[in-house]
This record gives structure tokens, C-alpha cells and sequence, in this order.
């Protein structure tokens, strides 16, 4: 039989009965939509993680307080406990280092501002002028923090933007005098909006001078202390000597932790790459359960069309025919469900980034390939006992059943 032949007798025979060939290519289409929505959500929450990394700024090594003992950056340590608190003096030694182009400390806790009889509970964040340099953030009206000495911080805040239309509406807010605390301070800036960012909302920040913030808390401890090195190939030299000044200053304990953004980014990049290869697994499971309903499928086809075939065995169809018909009416079939469900899982995925615009859910190509050609293969190996049954059959019992 040629092979037109052979594909025009096998659609014919796929779609003479549309229920069954609807539900096997649904069932189909469902394993291969989960194949591409989970791996979007998989490798969108990568995507989004590193975006926001590098939101960060470039070139960038963290001081965290707490020595990290496997040497490694964990997620848990985001609160540590430490023999020694980092300090402002600190953060001033480690301009010294060649390899450093600026520094930040950064002291962190909450507080209260008012303006006007509204008042609302806001994270406060101690930081310097070179922050926002070093983090790339934007101001939509007036200035940031000013320069000069990290331990005689002028009465300045600068808010977020959600701050800005909660407290002030719509009325200016630069040169407003603001209680923060129990502190006056007068409105320097507005930050740009930028939303949501690994877990902090910028919108909604209040940056104060470090030595207003530790006086605010009570406290002369650093949250964080960020330094940028000169370029990306300076980056394992900063982090060297940044390491070395704080053992110096600490009296020769390794009571800190250094880590570098790209030593951030592996860990999550390969803690996310592996989500995304298990929930593919996941969704794959259900591309067998199709394929099992293929074979369900196939073999009652064979059932119901004993008859046909012992028509075509007896114009001298060899079993090797009979078989590549059964095998070809799973592979379309297959074929058809597999890209109804490539079509479902984009669409799926559109509705995702619709829903969530700052979430990158586009899945890999790899996991495309990967369920379509699952579906492909799934739908032939779960065919061939059905074909073979089919090539087996006796043309001389099959025609006493028609």
C-alpha cells in the first residue's frame, strides 16, 4: 500500500468515530497543556528570581552578619545570630579595599509616619547616598539621601511611591515636614514605582540616614552592609578583601558571610531548574495515562473493526500493512492531541502573564519539545499491541465476524 494510501485509510478510520477520536486526543491534549503550563510556572518563577537579582545592581557583594558555615549562601539565612554586629565603622573600613568602588550600609526595622493626621506603619530603611547608585533605583520627584558623614545624618526622608498617595494624596509632598517615629524629618524625594521585589516592597519603603535609622531602633547594628567592585572581573577580589578587613577588624573571627550576586543566582537558579524538571515530571505522568487510553482505545478499534480487516487481509494485505495502519491512526491521532495541547498549555500560560504581567511565564522550549515528542512516542509504543493484535488476526475468522 502506498503511502498516501495508508495515511488517507488511517484519518479515515481516526475520524469515522469522532467520540472516541475527541476523547483520546483530549486526553492527550490535558498531558501535554500540563507539560507546558507547570513548566512556565517552573521556569517563569526562575526568570522572575533572576530578573530581580540583577535588579539588584550590577557587580555586587552582600555582607551579611553571621558566619554561614557551609560556606554557601542559604535563603534561611536572612536573620542570623552573630558574636560580633556589623557596624557603621564597618562598612566605612571597607571603602579602603582597591577593589571596591562604593559601599552601603543598610539598617532595616519599622516604624510610623504621619503627616496631616494620616498615619501608617512603613518599613524604614538607614542607608546612605550611594544606595541608590549601587541598587539602580529611580526617583520620580526630587532627590536622595545626601553625602557626607554616616554619623551626622540630616533630618531628610525620601518615601516610596505608594507612601507618597497614601499620606499625602494628592498634594506635594517634597518639602513636607513628616513625623517618622518620633522624629521630624522633612520629604526630600519620592522613588520611582517599581512594585514588588523579592519580597520587599519598594513602594512602600522610607529611606532615612543610617544614623537616624539606628537611632530610631535603638540599635547600632547593620542589617546588610552592599558594596560594588569596580567591574565583574573584580568581583572574587572585593569579596577576598572585604572578607579580610572584617577578620581584621573582628579580631581574627570569621564572624561574617560574604556572598557575591552570581553565587545568589546559581543557588537559585539551580534550586528553580530543578523545581521545573520535577513539575515536568509531574505533568508528564498524566501523558501516560493518555497513552494508556490509546491502547484502550486502539484495542476496542480492532474489536469492532474484525471484519474490515479480514476484508483487507483477504485482497492481500500482509500483517506488516495491517500493522502500519493501527500504528499511523495512533501516531494522528497522538499528533493532533499533542498540539491541541501545545496550543491549550500557550494559551494557558498567556493567561498567566495577563493575570501576573511581571511574571515571565514562558515555557522553555525544551519542555515543548520534550511534550510533544513524549505525546508522539507515548501514542505509538501504546499502539503496537493494538497493531499487532490487528496484524495477527486470521482473515478467514475475521470474515465470518463481519
Amino acid at each position: 500500500m502506498r503511502t498516501a494510501d495508508l495515511i488517507a485509510f488511517a484519518r479515515s478510520a481516526a475520524t469515522g468515530n469522532p467520540l472516541r477520536a475527541g476523547l483520546l486526543v483530549l486526553a492527550m491534549a490535558i498531558g501535554v497543556a500540563a507539560v507546558v503550563v507547570l513548566t512556565a510556572l517552573g521556569d517563569g518563577a526562575r526568570r522572575y528570581v533572576m530578573n530581580e537579582f540583577a535588579a539588584l545592581g550590577s557587580n555586587l557583594v552582600i555582607v551579611l552578619p553571621g558566619r554561614s558555615q557551609t560556606g554557601g549562601f542559604n535563603p534561611g539565612n536572612a536573620i542570623t545570630n552573630t558574636p560580633r554586629d556589623l557596624t557603621i565603622d564597618d562598612a566605612q573600613a571597607l571603602q579602603r579595599a582597591g577593589s571596591v568602588t562604593r559601599v552601603a550600609p543598610l539598617a532595616v526595622g519599622t516604624s510610623e509616619i504621619s503627616f496631616g493626621g494620616k498615619l501608617r506603619e512603613v518599613m524604614v530603611a538607614g542607608t546612605t547616598a550611594e544606595y541608590t547608585t549601587l541598587r539602580n533605583m529611580a526617583l520620580a520627584q526630587g532627590r536622595f539621601l545626601s553625602s557626607g558623614d554616616w554619623r551626622r545624618g540630616a533630618s531628610e526622608v525620601v518615601i516610596g511611591a505608594r507612601v507618597r498617595e497614601e499620606i499625602f494624596g494628592s498634594n506635594t509632598a517634597l518639602g513636607q515636614l513628616v513625623r517618622v517615629g518620633d522624629r521630624r524629618m522633612r520629604v526630600v524625594g519620592v522613588l520611582a514605582s517599581s512594585g514588588q521585589g523579592l519580597g520587599m516592597n519598594t513602594d512602600e519603603l522610607v529611606f532615612v540616614p543610617v544614623s537616624l535609622a539606628q537611632a530610631l531602633f535603638n540599635s547600632n547594628t547593620l542589617f546588610r552592609i552592599l558594596v560594588e567592585a569596580h567591574g565583574r572581573e573584580s568581583i572574587d577580589a572585593a569579596k577576598a578583601q572585604v572578607a579580610e578587613i572584617l577578620k581584621l577588624r573582628h579580631e581574627g573571627e570569621e564572624d561574617v558571610t560574604v556572598i557575591t550576586q552570581d553565587a545568589v543566582l546559581a543557588t537559585f537558579d539551580k534550586l528553580l531548574g530543578a523545581l521545573t524538571l520535577a513539575v515536568a515530571g509531574i505533568a508528564a505522568i498524566s501523558l501516560a495515562v493518555a497513552g494508556i487510553l490509546v491502547m484502550n482505545v486502539m484495542l476496542v478499534s480492532v474489536a469492532q473493526r474484525t471484519g474490515e480487516i479480514g476484508v483487507l487481509k483477504a485482497l492481500g494485505a500482509t500483517g506488516g500493512t495491517i500493522r502500519q495502519l493501527f500504528l499511523v491512526e495512533a501516531s494522528m491521532l497522538s499528533l493532533a492531541g499533542a498540539l491541541v495541547g501545545y496550543g491549550l498549555g500557550q494559551m494557558g500560560a498567556a493567561i498567566i502573564r495577563l493575570l501576573y504581567p511581571t511574571f515571565p511565564a514562558y515555557p522553555p522550549d525544551w519542555a515543548v519539545l520534550a511534550g510533544l515528542g513524549t505525546a508522539l512516542v507515548t501514542g505509538v509504543l501504546f499502539g503496537v499491541m493494538p497493531a499487532r493484535r490487528a496484524a495477527q488476526l486470521d482473515p478467514v475468522q475475521a470474515l465470518s465476524k463481519r
